[in-house]
């Protein structure tokens, strides 16, 4: 068993932990946690960039970030409950809140003020208030070449096919194949490109899983 698993199986010192590493109620990690610690265990590939952005990562989680790839600012990254992990040649844009599990690939683009959240939280037991009920974690993925406009919601569990388009404003609650645009709320498929005819086609009724 593990240093982390041993913690985990303790709830007192799991307890104890957590507040000597996150103060209670609080995402942001604690200041010898982000000078002393992140830097030894998190890695970064060379030429990547971290503008202006809130980096709540702890080190019992993972945080990779791939070669010339940039953060920018007024980003928040999370990984308090599932790793986050970004390729190599990928652009975070202003604005964006990534919450783990989180996999994004390489030379993808996020525009502005985009939510992609592996993090969802139980309501279900009206008898407790949310906040003090179970958080339920999905990964989400991003592969390689993709580009998500402005606004888009990708929500737990989903998983974005190579060379995707999301719309601007897009929410997605379903995975979307690869080579294939999204829109509306919820997302659906409007076109997926036909390597028969080198075109981009429009569809109808296309399923999301």
């Amino acid at each position: 068993m593990g240093l982390k698993e041993k913690i985990n199986s303790k709830p007192a010192l799991k307890k104890l932990v957590h507040w000597m590493l996150i103060p209670a109620g609080e995402a942001r990690p604690r200041l010898w946690v982000k000078l002393l610690v992140n830097p030894f265990i998190h890695k970064r590939g060379k030429g990547s960039k971290i503008r202006r952005a809130r980096m709540d990562v702890l080190p019992f989680n993972k945080f990779e970030m791939g070669a010339s790839s940039t953060i920018e600012d007024f980003c928040c990254i999370n990984n308090g409950v599932g790793d986050v992990t970004i390729g190599n040649h990928t652009l975070i844009g202003m604005r964006n809140t990534i919450i783990g599990p989180v996999a994004v690939g390489n030379n993808v683009i996020f525009a502005q003020n985009i939510v992609t959240s592996g993090l969802n939280h139980e309501y279900r037991d009206v008898n407790k208030p949310i906040n003090q009920q179970k958080t339920i974690i999905a990964q989400i993925i991003i592969e390689d070449d993709c580009w998500i406009a402005a606004n888009a919601v990708i929500t737990a569990g989903v998983t974005i096919g190579k060379h995707s388009v999301i719309a601007a404003g897009a929410v997605v609650t379903k995975s979307v194949p690869p080579y294939s645009i999204a829109a509306g709320n919820p997302a659906k498929v409007i076109k997926k490109y036909d390597f028969e005819i080198n075109e981009w086609v429009s569809v109808k009724n296309e399923t999301l899983i």
